[in-house]
């Protein structure tokens, strides 16, 4: 017997980018019962509600769907919610006799085995969180006909825990929605208009009763229509630095097997006046309460108040409902490029200590526009803040998305004894209007008027640290003042400083003391300096560039996030006293 190894658990935030089906899935797995005791846990089965069957072809083999089924177990703790035991699952395969034929992925479910119509699976340890119980593959049965259909029902067993059965069903047939490509123009510049005649198809051996038109697009794209028969969200709260908006379109009609439809009136897709590089994505599904539950995915959702959007042509009559035949069709995407830039300004601040003392700074910067900077695909960072520490000063607290580096920028890997230099970087997204903004303390050591350490906005990339969007550079540099004059170091107590950055470079300091006398040892530089190798953060939590992106169906994933890059707005009051 096996222990269960973990599997990722499609949730909404990766979860925004992933087949609709799957997500479906994924949230029928994470309808998880109430945590238990340690000695009666209460295990959770998920997996797809339906999966429609390719009808048994006339010649040659029939084509195969999979099916997996999976184990939740609710509990977050590893150590006390974890079920060290063994377990048995049953697989009732006697509902779809004479409908489908089913056999065991023996690669992905090695300690399950089919007897007859019973499949039994065994293992030991149930960890906390959704795992593979099984993955089968099914395909239609010889002499099974368009339209039949039966159910696999699951339960478990183990002493001292208690399994909630579920029933997955299979049907032969059924529609096969495929959204077609739209030739858009990638190239735009802001304010540019195009048209979006979405266009679908049935190709499957059912009509389907209904379609759920899902359209998601980033923060610099816009459709200015707002349907009565479309649900819109803004800012979907799980991607919160995407400014993505989401609208599903419940489109009526009896949609025919074998026939190809388009809307009435074509949408316009508009590149705002922030746009810069955006994703469109467009999907179509059967309207289903299943379907609908799974797209919304507990976001809050408010209706349009214009017309009625219809597609064309649409036959009178209803159809019987089922389940998309090749769901990962369903959807496409496009990427656009926009001509525009964004303004990032760095600001500094004007502290003030006596010896001994610890000081608080704010610094940081914010995207003065008129552009949204977002690397969605790769999820690289976008920038970083380089921050030079002041003579005479030690840093005591950095915020954590800051990493200690030498005085020259390079790999350091004491990251706990204060450094000379640190660098921050953003997360894959930076919206127009906001910004990054980093809270330091410091320690005065030695009190020099006029200390100065700069700060710097710049490319993730020491060797290239130019913002590729960033028409001017010379707002990108302002610094942190430790007891510039006037400013009193020697009053006893410390002061949280003033304005600083100006979104010019602040004024330098007043008095250069020997670089040696500085506890770090090395002169205050700018962030570009140096011939370091590249100081690049992020592990990519973006799109992959094909095929990552299904709505809300993802987060991405989003996907999703880097975790703990949290952007704050530029409206802070340190931002606002720079503006």
């Amino acid at each position: 017997m096996t222990r269960c190894s973990p599997r990722s658990v499609l949730h909404r935030a990766a979860g925004s980018f992933a087949a609709a089906g799957l997500l479906a899935a994924a949230s029928l797995a994470g309808a998880a019962a109430p945590a238990q005791a340690v000695d009666a846990p209460v295990f959770t089965f998920g997996g797809p509600a339906e999966t429609a069957l390719h009808p048994y072809p006339e010649s040659g083999k029939p084509k195969s769907s999979r099916v997996g089924i999976t184990l939740y177990n609710p509990s977050e703790d590893e150590e006390n919610g974890g079920y060290d035991g063994d377990f048995t699952l049953t697989f009732d395969l006697s509902g779809v006799a004479g409908v489908a034929d089913v056999r065991i992925d023996g690669e992905a479910s090695p300690d399950c085995e089919i007897t007859g119509t019973k499949a039994v699976c065994e293992g030991w340890g149930i960890r906390p969180g959704s795992r593979s119980a099984a993955d089968f593959v099914v395909t239609a049965a010889d002499g099974s006909e368009n339209g039949d259909t039966g159910t696999i029902t699951v339960t478990g067993r183990a002493d001292g825990a208690t399994f909630t059965p579920f029933t997955t069903r299979l049907t032969v047939g059924g529609p096969d929605l495929v959204m077609e490509r739209l030739p858009f123009r990638t190239e735009l510049t802001p304010g540019e208009k195009q048209q979006a005649p979405i266009t679908f198809a049935n190709r499957g051996t059912r009509d389907a009763d209904g379609v759920l038109l899902t359209l998601r697009y980033s923060r610099g794209m816009d459709i200015p229509q707002r349907y009565s028969n479309c649900e819109y969200t803004v800012d979907d709260p799980d991607l919160p630095d995407f400014g993505w908006t989401t609208a599903l379109c419940s489109v009526e009609g009896a949609f025919e097997a074998g026939a190809t439809y388009t809307l009435a009136t074509p949408l316009t897709l508009e590149a705002t006046e922030r746009a810069y590089y955006d994703t469109f994505v467009y999907g179509i599904h059967e309207n289903s309460a299943a379907q609908r539950t799974a797209l919304r995915a507990g976001a809050p959702l408010e209706r349009g108040t214009g017309g009625v959007l219809k597609a064309v042509p649409a036959k009178k009559g209803a159809a019987a409902r089922s389940t998309d035949l090749t769901p990962g069709d369903n959807q496409q995407e496009a990427d656009f490029r926009t001509e525009n830039t964004a303004d990032f300004v760095a600001y500094g601040d004007d502290v003030a200590g006596a010896e001994g003392s610890t000081v608080k700074a704010d610094l940081g910067f914010r995207n003065e526009g008129p552009a949204w900077i977002g690397n969605i695909r790769s999820g690289e960072d976008v920038a970083t803040v380089d921050f030079t520490v002041p003579r005479g000063a030690l840093v005591t607290s950095k915020p954590e998305r800051c990493r200690a580096v030498t005085a020259d920028g390079k790999y350091r890997e004491d990251q706990n004894s204060p450094a000379p230099r640190y660098v921050c970087n953003t997360s894959m997204t930076v919206r127009d209007g906001a910004g990054l903004d980093l809270p330091f303390e410091l320690r005065v050591d030695k009190a020099m008027v006029g200390a100065s350490g700069a700060v710097t906005v710049r490319g993730t990339f020491l060797k290239n640290p130019k913002l590729p969007f960033d028409p001017k550079p010379a707002n990108n540099t302002a610094h942190l003042i430790l007891n510039g004059e006037g400013d009193g170091s020697d009053s006893g107590g410390a002061t949280e400083g003033g304005d600083g950055g100006s979104g010019e470079p602040s004024a330098p300091p007043t008095s250069a003391p020997d670089p040696e006398e500085s506890p770090s040892g090395t002169p205050a530089s700018t962030a570009a300096g140096g011939s370091a190798s590249g100081t690049a953060g992020g592990s990519g939590g973006g799109l992959a560039s094909t095929g990552s992106i299904a709505l809300i169906a993802s987060g991405t994933a989003a996907a999703a996030l880097a975790a703990g890059l949290v952007l704050f707005t530029a409206a802070r009051r340190r931002a606002a006293r720079h503006s």
